[in-house]
């Protein structure tokens, strides 16, 4: 909800508060403020001037040469190049020196050869959205009504100068969606009285049910309908007043009757509709269930098929409008419109959101309709409406509102105890306190010694059980007045599973390691659901049964390409050295009509990107690479004490690099993999060189470890060997270090890979792998001998089991 602070001056004396103080008392109440939205976007010095003369320029076909009146002594020339500028309009002005949005300064200019001291704006180049903008002038400039003084503010005329509050209501506030009911709330924040305007609707000598009838015949959908009639109306733009108003809550200008069915929405919360009399087509209202199948052409122009589900209003045959959510076109205001049909009705939530939602309509009015709106606002937002439509388009109220009746709309009694309010809320206030707030929000009650009935109004539904009163009373007492209390009787200490406990490690070592968290939507689309190395191809994806959209409409089954999106996101804004992870769940089964809940897997995922890092001082770049990624996950087991159990071994995977992947093995199971994504993959989002990885979490951390042991520093030397080995391209560096460990049995410590080389110096298909080993023993000095040994039986077992020799 948008709400505009000096509109709301008409209802509650809010001067000696500015609007950001206002907002912050909104906020400190329960009703808060997202932002102060102030109109004016930086303008200065634009005033209103009067185009005393327009003639062609010289040289350029589509300028004009105006000269313009602007309240000083001097008349001074200015270069338009709109196409609606005129000699007699009055229009906004921005002089030189002038700053436009965007600090846009406006100087002395010469546009093919001619002077131009200044500038003719239209809405759009003072900051007003062109969606906001009322068609006579979404193009070209703006023209002020012709009793706008010469040299005045043209940011006063045109509610530049005013500050919009932008309310994030709760769904149960429908109170506050209309500037009534904030003003409501704002007086019993502030402890002062509202002003609403008494309506008298002046009424002609012809009767209303001369002209139509009304038949509802799905009373529970629409308990309230009631129409009036309006003849001899003039169709017109309205006044700058209702125009500025309506722009201000988000609401493009239309004409004069559309603006103040809109304009009433904004002031009373209730929706109304205004039907071309004579197109009609009948002269009788029936509101009833569609047929299955019915068809209907909405406002926007789109055919929209009916079910049995959504609730129409009929001419007696045919559909003319949606009922809570939009009108037809066939009965559309026009500019030729003399006679108008005015419904204002109550119409169910549930039935309006139904319609909503299955013809894809979101408007002003299903939200309220949704949300609900007051039963007794109905009929006295008809008369607002009316009597604005006489007094801006002319014609005639006839006489009575014709109706269908069967609402219930009486104050609903609920009982407050002042022993419980305190009870609750831990305080000391006394009855007169407790009464006082009920006072400030204008609600009756009748009191019975330490007991009152409250009879809360029908504005505020809301409120239906005693807890809903003691919330009132403790949002207006002051939150910040409630002292604080500890809760009595036993406590216990919360503690993290260990689960819990393992997860959270997993999330700070990899932050530690330089990875950012991200947090991505679990539903994707179905084409990025499949996931990136196709890990789970054999089960089915999840599809919503009504999905927002396509692109969400599918549970995930990988979290890895909602990481790349991230990682296109920073590039596109280039930011091109990114390290992400995330913790999240995916969603498996194996049916493909799913007719039970999905299993649901905790997986943890990364990529990386760009630089890994970068010493701009010492020359130093270490771009992000497999081993990279590699020795990332190799700190993460270690940390979780799963290291001797893992194993990396290269693979093949759907869309990643076919020389750069590896599959993680835990023992015999696989639990993720690691690698590259393809060349093509990345060159299709626009990505430098990017690494991945996806393990299942859950395994993960539910593997049994061993517990840590210690062992002493030790006393005796060790002895190191480095052997550099000649054996075939296809055996892996790890299959090698295995032999080496088996073979060294308990004096060998340590085994470590430092060279690989291939090259001319080699014969072809083999390669060189250098190892260096670390021989100790915890109990006495090592001997040349004992060493030799072991490191003997070392290589030959290399020679057997991978055909390693010693390079000469």
């Amino acid at each position: 909800m948008l709400v505009s602070y000096r509109w709301l001056q008409d209802y509650v004396n809010i001067s000696d508060l500015t609007a950001k103080e206002l907002a912050e008392r909104l906020t400190r109440s329960g009703i808060e403020v997202d932002i102060v939205h102030p109109m004016n976007k930086g303008i200065k010095n634009v005033v209103i001037g009067h185009v005393v003369e327009r003639e062609q320029h010289p040289d350029a076909d589509k300028l004009s040469l105006c000269q313009v009146d602007i309240g000083e002594e001097e008349h001074v020339q200015i270069v338009c190049g709109a196409k609606n500028v005129a000699a007699g309009q009055m229009v906004p002005v921005a002089k030189v020196g002038a700053v436009l949005p965007g600090n846009f300064k406006i100087k002395k200019a010469k546009l093919r050869g001619q002077a131009s001291h200044g500038m003719i704006c239209s809405l759009q180049e003072l900051g007003i959205e062109s969606k906001l903008v009322a068609k006579e002038f979404s193009e070209g400039i703006f023209v002020f009504p012709n009793d706008a003084e010469v040299g005045g503010d043209a940011l006063e005329f045109l509610n530049l100068h005013d500050e919009v509050l932008e309310l994030d209501l709760t769904p149960n506030r429908a109170d506050c969606l209309s500037m009534i009911g904030v003003a409501y709330e704002v007086g019993a924040i502030l402890g002062r009285d509202i002003k609403i305007e008494d309506v008298k609707v002046p009424q002609g000598n012809e009767v209303a049910s001369d002209y139509i009838s009304v038949k509802v015949e799905a009373s529970d959908d629409n308990p309230y309908y009631g129409a009036r009639v309006i003849k001899d109306v003039t169709i017109g733009p309205s006044p700058l007043w209702l125009q500025n108003r309506l722009v201000a809550a988000g609401i493009r200008p239309i004409s004069n009757v559309v603006d103040v069915t809109n304009y009433v929405l904004l002031e009373y919360g209730q929706p109304l509709h205004a039907f071309d009399y004579d197109r009609f087509g009948s002269k009788e209202v029936v509101v009833r269930r569609a047929h299955e199948g019915e068809e209907i052409v909405t406002l926007d122009d789109a055919a929209r098929k009916l079910t049995s589900e959504h609730l129409v209003i009929t001419n007696g045959k045919d559909p003319v409008a949606v009922a809570g959510v939009m009108g037809g076109a066939t009965s559309e205001v026009q500019d030729d419109t003399k006679t108008i049909l005015l419904e204002a009705a109550y119409f169910k939530g549930a039935t309006v959101r139904t319609a909503s939602r299955d013809l894809g309509l979101r408007s002003d009015s299903s939200t309220r309709f949704e949300k609900g709106v007051d039963p007794n606002r109905v009929a006295k937002a008809a008369d607002r409406a009316a009597t604005l439509i006489v007094e801006l388009a002319g014609g005639t109220v006839l006489e009575g509102i014709v109706e269908y009746n069967e609402l219930a709309a009486q104050p609903l009694p609920v009982p407050l105890s002042l022993e419980r309010i305190n009870r609750v809320l831990g305080t000391e206030l006394s009855l007169h306190t407790v009464t006082g707030i009920l006072k400030r929000l204008q609600f009756a009650y009748t009191q019975d010694g330490d007991t009152v009935t409250v009879h809360v109004p029908t504005r505020r539904p809301d409120i239906t059980i005693e807890e809903d009163l003691i919330e009132e009373v403790a949002r207006l007492y002051g939150y910040d007045h409630i002292p604080t209390t500890l809760p009595e009787g036993v406590t216990t200490q919360g503690s993290l599973t260990d689960y819990q406990m393992k997860r959270r490690h997993v999330r700070r070592y990899l932050e530690g390691a330089g990875l950012f968290q991200a947090v991505t939507y679990s539903l994707t689309s179905s084409a990025k659901a499949k996931g990136l190395a196709n890990e789970f191809a054999d089960m089915s994806p999840v599809r919503l049964a009504m999905p927002m959209s396509e692109d969400r409409s599918t549970m995930r089954t990988s979290l890895v390409p909602h990481l790349l999106d991230v990682l296109s996101y920073n590039h596109n804004r280039k930011i091109n050295d990114v390290a992400v992870y995330e913790v999240g769940s995916i969603f498996l089964t194996e049916e493909e009509a799913v007719t039970k809940q999905p299993e649901e897997k905790e997986m943890v995922a990364g990529a990386y990107t760009g630089l890994w890092h970068s010493h701009l001082w010492q020359g130093e770049k270490k771009p992000v690479d497999f081993f990279v990624a590699k020795g990332v996950l190799e700190g993460l087991f270690a940390q979780l004490g799963i290291d001797p159990d893992i194993t990396f071994v290269q693979s093949k995977k759907a869309g990643l690099h076919p020389g750069r992947t590896a599959q993680i093995l835990l023992g015999e199971q696989e639990i993720g993999y690691i690698g590259q994504i393809h060349p093509s993959l990345q060159k299709e989002l626009d990505l430098n060189e990017t690494y991945v990885f996806q393990l299942d979490l859950e395994t993960l951390l539910t593997t049994e470890v061993d517990h840590v042991t210690y062992e002493a520093l030790p006393r005796y030397p060790a002895m190191s060997r480095d052997i550099a080995l000649v054996l075939d391209e296809a055996v892996a560096a790890g299959q090698v270090q295995s032999v080496i460990e088996e073979a060294g049995g308990s004096l060998l410590k340590q085994v470590a890979i430092f060279d690989l080389y291939q090259g001319e110096h080699m014969e072809e298909g083999k390669k060189s792998l250098a190892f260096s080993l670390t021989y100790f023993d915890p109990e006495k000095t090592l001997t040349d001998e004992e060493v030799t040994k072991v490191h003997e039986n070392v290589l030959s077992s290399l020679a057997e089991k991978v055909g390693a020799v010693l390079r000469g």
